[in-house]
């Protein structure tokens, strides 16, 4: 399988950039960390294996937490597995330089079986499902009984799994994926999300009957450079 490279952009020209992987000592690292052990210490009393990673609003770096999480979570000896749920606008296949031919929406529609649609990648204990074809109703595959099956079949074989979905004040499917998973953790960019869209995003998820198991800051300044401060 290739290499990722240090960045590289899909076809919307964003940059997703790896540091967790080419950066290990990076004071940014220690942020996505300190989102690990808190996932870890929120799973006490609610066991927390399907996490929901969304943001208020498109380019808050949803994608970039999910992809460095999901490395991190490996790196600590956890089996798991990334989900591109973003139906819509996925990035996860160019991120690691994988085929999208198959991946969940494949499942879903049973184009192709779980074990088939699922992506090894060079890194110890983590895989990757990719989106797959584009759909012309993601909602609807996002809030599906197939999908509550599928979610509980990943959880007898992975740690973790982590699903990068849609902003939430897009479009419904993050909250109706949240309803299905045991936590979410949102992302919000400093300086660009506002505190009535992000108490707005909250909102819809605390309706969706989600556990809110932290707040990602993207691009908080500090002594040492931009990192992604972590509210739990």
């Amino acid at each position: 399988m290739k290499k990722l490279s240090r960045r590289l952009k899909n076809k919307n020209k964003k940059m997703v950039n790896l540091i967790t992987q080419y950066h290990p000592h990076s004071p940014i690292i220690e942020q996505y960390r300190l989102i690990r052990n808190n996932l870890h210490f929120s799973s006490v009393d609610h066991d927390i294996k399907t996490i929901v990673i969304t943001s208020p609003e498109p380019s808050d770096g949803k994608s970039t937490t999910s992809a460095n999480l999901a490395i991190v979570l490996s790196q600590h000896g956890k089996r798991v597995l990334l989900v591109d749920a973003d139906l819509r606008k996925p990035s996860v296949h160019y991120t690691f330089n994988l085929s999208n031919k198959d991946g969940l929406t494949s499942v879903l529609t049973k184009d192709i079986s779980l074990e088939k649609a699922i992506c090894k990648t060079y890194l110890p204990n983590l895989d990757i499902l990719t989106s797959g074809p584009i759909p012309p109703n993601p909602s609807e595959l996002l809030d599906s009984k197939t999908m509550e099956l599928l979610i509980e079949e990943l959880k007898l074989a992975y740690e973790y799994i982590i699903f990068d979905t849609p902003p939430i004040l897009v479009v419904t499917d993050s909250q109706n994926l949240a309803s299905k998973c045991d936590g979410v953790v949102m992302v919000v960019s400093s300086g660009k999300t506002k505190k009535d869209r992000a108490m707005k995003a909250k909102d819809l998820l605390e309706k969706a009957n989600s556990i809110m198991v932290g707040i990602v800051v993207n691009g908080v300044e500090s002594t040492q450079g931009k990192y992604y401060g972590y509210y739990g």
